[in-house]
């Protein structure tokens, strides 16, 4: 287990600096707060979470800290936290040249109740987070550690259904690859660039784990959380397969009289008040 995960915090050292410039994060328009890249999930994640101003907000799994200075300019106090070094550098590199305060903490997602303390009002993550996690009830346990009596967790991920397709076809069609239930062994991922940065001169090696809705749900319950809210959506936040159509607030879409599936889910959880 140890070998794939240092297998892909290396792989995310490398990707940061391609990530950093690439267009699918258009740094240049966020630093100017021009960029519209994801208005639409933006709108999302502010009526899942309401007003975070003054609200201690831990964002997990945050690579290059966008989103955690996103929810910082919002007025959270953010605190960002990724086990790539190089991510976690690039994040406080953009927070100082936007002059937004934010707190960022390379750790693993696991060994995060070692490397800081405190609880949080809110604690959030999104797009892509799960599969890099072996496993889910240490995550949720991690979540409801962190949580303070009162306050609510969110996830907006791309759903576990649609994952099982096969994103390397390019003819439209949605057919099955992936196992839609976990095994105890990741899938190996290989590839040229990066899912951002898909021209990047680099040869990609990753591992992924699988996980059902029903691991997702189950592991926050047994963590002892509260499901408040569970919502599915037919589009994503980024083009999941070729074919995707780009909608102006930045999601992403299969093409017009395609069927609808399940594309991304949001969920949110509450710890109970002591």
């Amino acid at each position: 287990m140890k070998r794939y995960l240092e297998t892909n915090r290396a792989m995310w050292d490398v990707w940061t600096r391609y990530h950093v410039a690439s267009s699918f994060y258009d740094v240049e328009g966020f630093k100017a707060g021009t960029s519209r890249r994801r208005a639409g999930l933006d709108e999302l994640e502010l009526r899942l979470l309401g007003n975070v101003t003054g609200k201690t907000l831990l964002h997990l799994q945050c690579h290059f800290g966008l989103d955690t200075i996103a929810w910082a300019r919002r007025g959270a106090v953010a605190t960002g936290v990724d086990f790539s070094g190089a991510a976690i550098a690039a994040a406080r590199t953009l927070a100082a040249e936007v002059g937004v305060p934010a707190t960022f903490v390379e750790s693993d997602l696991y060994a995060l109740p070692e490397r800081l303390r405190g609880e949080f009002d809110l604690v959030f993550t999104s797009h892509g987070v799960l599969c890099w996690l072996p496993d889910l009830d240490r995550w949720a346990r991690v979540i409801a550690h962190f949580l303070r009596p009162g306050g609510t967790f969110c996830i907006i991920e791309g759903h576990p259904f649609a994952m099982v397709f096969d994103e390397t076809r390019e003819d439209g069609e949605l057919r099955p690859r992936y196992p839609y239930f976990s095994s105890a062994e990741p899938e190996r991922s290989t590839g040229r660039g990066s899912y951002a940065a898909p021209d990047a001169p680099i040869d990609s090696l990753t591992y992924q784990w699988v996980h059902p809705l029903a691991d997702i749900v189950g592991a926050l319950a047994r963590a002892g959380l509260r499901i408040e809210t569970f919502e599915e959506y037919p589009y994503v936040g980024w083009a999941m397969f070729p074919w995707m159509e780009e909608r102006p607030n930045g999601t992403w879409h299969l093409p017009s009289g395609a069927r609808s599936v399940p594309l991304m889910f949001s969920l949110t959880a509450s710890k109970d008040a002591r």
